[in-house]
């Protein structure tokens, strides 16, 4: 397969012109033209896109860092950003990080050394004063809340939603509550445990460390959760999960063991993905394919080079069988 100097020597011609035609300059007569796309033809010579692109200062590719692939709410979240990128012929890579600093670092690394235009944290075990020493090194967007005002995000008002949650179980008589967490120490549980600690003082209940169940994420986890529960000598009437995969898992365990659901558990969740409205299962309602593209949005404006933008976007309360 022919290089750009080989084509210019069978064509007669300059290199300089030849790199004017494949970018499409308009200052090269008709006759070069001709002989050097003919001789591009004749030789099956293929452009190194991704040379072309470095040399303009962009790859027309985007990175997409998230914990694992496997939960619904990314796949969504991956969905809403494939249907925008598609719009705009945008690539993406997906760095899986199962939560691991290492691995962020490493798309980090790929942001500062252009091989990506700008990368979406769907979500981040490093903290935002560790990112705030990315800054410089190019555009990302996370999707969650953030005080860095530095930071363009794209969320829901977690610690509003999780406290409507709480009062909606309290509300239904609920004063023994207990809630599913994906870490303790992640941005968004940081604001749900916030929700929790304030729900339980306004009805002066004190706060369990050993109620709040930490590694929710999966079926399983539900079903590990339910485990816990049932040995509990002092049981929570209610359980709020952060994922209804978790809740799914949970319901299910309950059920199996001729559990009454909602007569001696409670159970809401939180996203709203097909298998809550399957199973009746209480949630709040997170619009997570709407996430992902604002999220693709918000990073072609900083790879432009707009200002932090924060977007926020609309919650709402499901009420089934569960409560």
């Amino acid at each position: 397969m022919a290089n750009i100097r080989e084509i210019a020597e069978a064509a007669g011609v300059s290199i300089t012109t030849v790199s004017r035609v494949l970018n499409g300059h308009p200052y090269v007569k008709a006759e070069k033209r001709k002989k050097v796309l003919d001789t591009i033809e004749r030789l099956e010579y293929a452009r190194n896109v991704h040379a072309v692109h470095l040399s303009k200062g962009f790859s027309n590719m985007i990175g997409v860092v998230l914990p694992t692939i496997s939960l619904p709410y990314f796949s969504e979240l991956i969905e809403g950003i494939a249907e925008e990128a598609a719009k705009s012929e945008v690539h993406f890579a997906l760095y899986q990080t199962n939560y691991q600093l290492e691995k962020e670092t490493f798309a980090l690394e790929q942001l500062k050394h252009r091989q990506v235009d700008g990368l979406i944290f769907c979500s981040k075990a490093m903290s935002d004063e560790e990112l705030l020493n990315w800054r410089d090194t190019g555009p990302f967007i996370l999707c969650q809340d953030s005080r860095e005002r530095l930071f363009s995000t794209v969320s829901i008002p977690h610690h509003e939603a999780f406290r409507r949650g709480l009062d909606f179980l309290i509300e239904k008589g609920h004063k023994k509550i207990a809630i599913g967490l994906a870490r303790k120490h992640g941005v968004n549980s940081h604001y749900r445990l916030e929700a929790y600690k304030e729900a339980l003082a306004a009805i002066g209940e004190p706060y369990r460390d050993e109620w709040v169940f930490e590694r929710s994420l999966t079926i399983a986890d539900g079903q590990t959760l339910f485990s816990a529960w049932s040995r509990m000598d002092d049981k929570p009437t209610a359980i709020f999960v952060a994922n209804d995969q978790v809740s799914a898992g949970l319901y299910l365990e309950a059920r199996k063991h001729q559990v009454q659901i909602p007569e001696n558990l409670a159970i809401l969740s939180c996203d709203n993905q097909p298998i809550s409205e399957l199973l009746g299962i209480s949630t709040i309602e997170i619009k997570t394919k709407e996430m992902g593209r604002h999220a693709f949005r918000l990073l072609q404006k900083g790879i432009r080079g707009e200002e932090a933008e924060k977007k926020i976007l609309p919650y709402r309360l499901i009420e089934r069988s569960t409560v």
